[in-house]
């Protein structure tokens, strides 16, 4: 484990440090790579996937939607309200059954709607994740326009672990120099049937400070890190989007990604 951590640390850009773990919306679904046409099953849970910790409820999104071949197609209809059971409470979720038949990639968007944390305002996280269906590449690197959005400079469903994955941090489209970025890996595997995550965790994190690790962006909003280990790493711009206050408090747009990296073998 020390040397994992050790490996993250030499390549993440500017600064490195730790911070108790994040909120992350998830957008998940089991594979990033699909080599024939399939339904993919996802679920939109707003939780915190390193720890397995608190469930926070999520109200119906404000968009869902793919991007393919450079067309926008609304999936707001897809979605059905579920309970996911996390190790501490309940929250209110979302599931989908999506078909990717088409060669290229399916950039899978959500906007939810603020979420109100008590004592600290609201936060919004843009969240990305795209799929691959026969390997042939097209939209991966394109933006798809959010207020708040994390620009993949590697295709983030090709990943080796031990590979770096870079990003650039974009709000109404302008890189964020210096931006910060919350890391977190999805330690505990999702079971779908069951809407939860797994008990038992991948990794033993020597303190819940492990959980999180922050990073920050260049003066051209461009970030850097290092996969130790095989599965999802999620990434999170914090505090990047233009719009600050939400209902008279303090709003934090925020963007994420997330990826996948695989064993070398």
């Amino acid at each position: 484990m020390s040397g994992l951590i050790r490996a993250s640390m030499m390549v993440a850009l500017l600064s490195l440090t730790v911070t108790a773990q994040a909120h992350f919306q998830l957008l998940y679904t089991p594979q990033l790579n699909h080599a024939d046409p399939a339904t993919l099953p996802f679920r939109l849970v707003f939780t915190h996937p390193a720890g397995n910790g608190a469930v926070m409820d999520m109200a119906d999104p404000e968009a869902f939607f793919v991007v393919h071949r450079g067309e926008r197609t609304d999936l707001l209809g897809q979605l059905k309200p579920i309970t996911w059971q996390g190790a501490q409470n309940q929250g209110r979720a979302f599931e989908a059954e999506i078909p990717v038949r088409r060669v290229g990639d399916y950039v899978f968007v959500l906007t939810p709607a603020p979420y109100h944390e008590a004592g600290e305002g609201y936060i919004q996280q843009f969240t990305k994740t795209i799929v691959n269906r026969g390997g042939g590449p097209s939209d991966w690197n394109d933006p798809v326009g959010l207020p708040a959005e994390i620009l993949p400079l590697v295709k983030p469903y090709a990943l080796y672990t031990g590979m770096l994955f870079s990003g650039q941090v974009l709000s109404d489209g302008e890189p964020v120099p210096g931006a910060e970025i919350e890391v977190e890996f999805m330690n505990h595997d999702v079971i779908l049937e069951e809407n939860n995550l797994r008990a038992e965790g991948h990794l033993a994190f020597p303190s819940p400070a492990f959980e999180t690790f922050v990073i920050h962006a260049d003066a051209n909003g461009i970030f850097h890190f290092a996969l130790p280990h095989a599965g999802y790493w999620g990434f999170s711009a914090v505090e990047v989007g233009p719009v600050t206050e939400h209902q008279g408090e303090p709003l934090s747009q925020e963007a994420v990604i997330w990826v996948q990296a695989h064993e070398l073998r």
